[in-house]
């Protein structure tokens, strides 16, 4: 027979409960929307539209979006005050860092790349 959570949870005892329920809280903190994060940052649509140099409708319409672009992610991001970072996680190794992800490419990278054949 399948147990359901809150029955689990229910059959705690007061301090594991406790402690339970302040992790899951912890780990819904953790996850956030553009909006929520924006929001959370005490930013309205139009200040984060200023410092982006697009118009509010053009933020309200981002952060509906389901997919982004890295480099316009990283760009709301630091208009923000943050910083973007990107992990690649796998069940065998331990999490690694991807960087320059969603950055311009720099001239010298451009410069060295061989031409594309045709």
């Amino acid at each position: 027979m399948a147990v359901n959570v809150d029955d689990k949870i229910r059959g705690l005892r007061a301090p594991q409960r406790r402690k339970v329920e302040a992790r899951a809280a912890e780990l819904m903190a953790e996850e956030m929307t553009l909006r929520e994060l924006r929001k959370a940052r005490k930013l309205t649509q139009v200040r984060l539209a200023k410092t982006l140099k697009i118009n509010q409708d053009s933020v309200s319409r981002l952060e509906k979006r389901s997919d982004l672009l890295l480099s316009t992610l990283r760009k709301a991001v630091e208009a923000m005050g943050g910083t973007l970072s990107l992990v690649a996680e796998f069940p065998d190794r331990r999490p690694v860092m991807l960087s320059t992800l969603g950055e311009d490419p720099s001239p010298l990278k451009i410069a060295n790349r061989k031409p594309a054949r045709t």
